[in-house]
């Protein structure tokens, strides 16, 4: 028998939604963290559904903490703007470069500092996922990953099942609204004892605790994330918190104080710069012996300077801070043997080798393959096929190989021999220019490999930010099957021409595009392996990729790469440009040609017409560019490209503004959070009007312009006495009645 509800939440209702919530986590807590549950399945079933049907009768009751609403939910991962910009750390990798950076960063304080000592906070750098969260009022309202720094994905749900992060901070000097900065990771006996269990299953193991990191926060079950037993440490503030505190050290103090998790092993350095070097390397050496013992994995070890004034002193660039680094612990280095070397073409046409070795782990991660770059780099490498091979990770990310093990090499060891002909094509292949090393394949228009590539690029982050078009679907949807694996050492080899032969037929797929191209979608057969008890059987089989095997309909991501694709048809025109794979323009160069011409039709007529000075006239648009951009349209068939998307209809024009010259010669930062303009759609704004969009205050900026949490941007702009306008005084601004 279920309770039955008032028709209005009262005190006494408030109190019960509040009891049986927090009944229902302590038995979630007890069930998915401990592994320990109190109660019977049958009687957490009952509490659950008590406390479904009290915020069903009253939906008023439901907050973001809510059971209901995190453990078992279908995560969605929707994209959400940071308050303020996440930088990315600067790398080094030697001594020599983390001394040199210590004497810039001392010789950029010297004003400020007169000859005093500065204090330095050493920090294990944690090799996780960064993650950002929102407190308002002391309650977590938001967690969200990274990004590319500006927008993330919401993990909220995922990030609740954390037992390590509070949903309530505690305490005192809590602010009415504080980004906390930190890296959520996977302990390593979590990690070890995950993967024992997938062994056991019959189950893929995690690469290492990273990746098992990164899988865990993306789980749509969010119960399934309460399993895996992540952690968190937070390690810094964003917005302008971190201008409550003295120093950063400080600041770790007061979130230990609100419930945060700090790192047991930061450590506060001073003296002068020699004395400051000297014990900073010993405190790398002595966690690079025992990164092993420690709690987490590391990849490094951070500095920072501790003064918050003088961080805010130094600054950013647009990407990184310039008063903390981060030194990478050198590369492990293992031997493996290297079984080929094969060609990639990219989608520009270049011919790239690269090595097929044995697998072996190295810093966590397995790697069988690695790129060779070009021919004259496997000369100088002096590898041949068949050789023991030293192989590592450059910045422990990208595994390279460093050269042969010469005394171990035998008889049969092989040269390389680059091919002269495109191996998916057939095309000679050619250097473009004379004295280039790299060798490209010239059918552009028709290379199976170069489509692929171009229509995977389309769909990337930075061109129409289609997620469900990927590497893996770009090759189907361009490719057959090829021959069995099981013929070919398990190797899947695609073959082309598949359902996409060009580039103008991309959005034919879409919801409203043509009905018989999609029809095709249904045909599409990959190879997969079949699997007995999670282990691969070596026979293997043809499936569908874009539908179910049962019903015939697409399934879940191909309805969604519909859906997506109609989205895509809106999006500005800088983003079209970096999509039809233009050589030499990225998001900047798109952004400028659009923020001049307005219309991809300008862009076209100039190029047509061969007017290399309108495009150089464009800042940031040189020779180099300008020639790409008019052999572009030049081209047949690249130029029809953009008329078939613009028949599928796609956008091909932006706003025109009245007021396009409003801010010329203008230097504009944007900060913190604007009711009514994106950070996108803010610089989009400036660009359009001639001004210039900065991501950095400085003596050459014109305006800051400060939204909520404006953050530290705005102590410095008051500083160098910039002028700041509020979200009111930057329409004013855009519509020129501000000059």
């Amino acid at each position: 028998m279920t309770d039955t509800f008032p028709a209005t939440p009262d005190q006494q209702l408030i109190e019960r939604h509040t009891d049986l919530k927090s009944q229902v986590q302590q038995h979630q807590h007890a069930y998915y963290v401990k592994d320990a549950p109190i109660i019977s399945d049958t009687e957490f079933d009952a509490l659950f559904q008590q406390l479904q049907e009290l915020e069903s009768s009253h939906p008023e009751l439901i907050a973001e903490d809510s059971p209901t609403q995190v453990v078992g939910g279908s995560a969605t991962f929707a994209p959400v703007e940071h308050p303020s910009q996440m930088f990315s750390l600067p790398d080094v990798f030697s001594y020599a470069e983390l001394t040199d950076w210590l004497h810039r960063a001392t010789n950029g304080l010297a004003e400020v500092t007169e000859g005093q000592p500065i204090n330095w906070l050493t920090e294990v750098k944690i090799d996780g996922l960064a993650i950002n969260l929102i407190y308002r009022n002391g309650t977590l309202e938001r967690a969200a990953t990274r990004g590319d720094g500006t927008v993330g994905e919401d993990v909220t749900r995922n990030v609740l099942t954390i037992p390590e992060i509070p949903r309530q901070l505690t305490g005192d000097n809590i602010p009415e609204m504080v980004e906390i900065r930190g890296e959520v990771f996977m302990p390593v006996t979590a990690f070890n004892e995950l993967n024992a269990a997938k062994a056991q299953a019959g189950e893929a193991l995690f690469a290492n605790p990273r990746n098992a990191a990164a899988g865990s926060l993306r789980q749509k079950d969010a119960s399934e994330t309460a399993k895996r037993r992540l952690s968190m440490i937070a390690h810094g503030f964003g917005s302008d918190a971190d201008a409550e505190f003295a120093s950063q050290h400080q600041s770790y103090q007061q979130m230990a104080a609100w419930g945060l998790p700090v790192s047991p092993y930061a450590q506060l350095i001073s003296g002068d710069s020699d004395d400051v070097m000297e014990k900073i390397i010993e405190y790398i050496e002595q966690n690079g012996s025992n990164r092993d013992d420690l709690v987490h994995q590391i990849d490094g070890i951070v500095i920072k300077v501790d003064d918050t004034k003088f961080q805010r002193y130094l600054g950013n660039t647009s990407r990184t801070p310039r008063w903390a680094v981060a030194y990478k612990y050198p590369p492990q280095e293992v031997h493996t043997k290297l079984l080929s070397i094969e060609v990639n073409v990219g989608r520009t046409g270049r011919v790239t080798p690269y090595a097929v070795m044995e697998p072996v782990l190295v810093d966590g991660s397995t790697v069988s393959m690695a790129t060779l770059h070009n021919q004259d780099v496997v000369k100088a490498k002096n590898v041949h096929i068949g050789d023991t091979v030293i192989l590592r990770k450059a910045g422990d990310i990208i595994p390279e190989i460093v050269g042969p093990v010469l005394h171990l090499r035998d008889g049969d060891a092989t040269q390389f021999v680059m091919p002269d002909h495109c191996p998916t094509c057939g095309t000679a292949l050619k250097s473009i220019r004379d004295g280039d090393v790299d060798l490209r394949c010239p059918n552009a228009q028709s290379c199976p490999a170069q489509l692929t590539g171009r229509i995977e690029h389309a769909a990337s982050r930075g061109a129409f930010d289609i997620e469900s078009l990927g590497e893996e679907a770009a090759i189907w949807l361009t490719n057959g099957p090829g021959p069995n694996p099981a013929d070919h050492g398990g190797v899947i080899t695609p073959s082309g021409p598949g359902v996409i032969t060009s580039d103008g037929q991309l959005f034919d797929l879409a919801t409203n595009g043509d009905d018989e191209l999609k029809a095709k979608l249904a045909d599409i057969r990959v190879w997969r392996e079949k699997r007995s008890k999670g282990q691969p059987t070596g026979q293997w089989e043809l499936v569908p990729y874009f539908y179910t095997r049962n019903t015939g309909q697409p399934n879940a991501n191909t309805k969604r790469l519909f859906a997506e694709l109609e989205k895509a048809k809106g999006q500005p025109v800088w983003r079209t440009l970096v999509a039809l794979s233009i050589r030499h323009i990225g998001p900047t160069a798109a952004r400028a040609l659009a923020a001049s011409f307005g219309t991809m039709e300008a862009i076209r007529e100039a190029a047509q017409g061969g007017d290399h000075d309108r495009f150089t006239q464009v800042d940031g648009i040189g020779d180099t560019i300008a020639t790409a951009v008019i052999e572009f349209f030049t081209t047949d068939w690249q130029a029809s490209t953009v008329d078939a998307w613009a028949n599928a209809g796609v956008s091909m024009a932006d706003e025109v503004t009245e007021h396009s010259d409003a801010l010329e010669g203008l230097s504009i930062v944007v900060t913190g959070t604007l009711e009514n303009y994106s950070r996108d759609s803010a610089k989009e704004a400036i660009l359009s009007r001639g001004g210039k969009a900065s991501g950095s205050v400085s003596k050459k900026t014109d305006y800051l312009v400060a939204g909520d949490n404006a953050g530290s941007k705005m102590a410095r702009a008051r500083e160098l006495g910039v002028t700041v306008l509020d979200e009111l005084g930057f329409t004013d601004l855009l519509a020129g009645d501000i000059g």
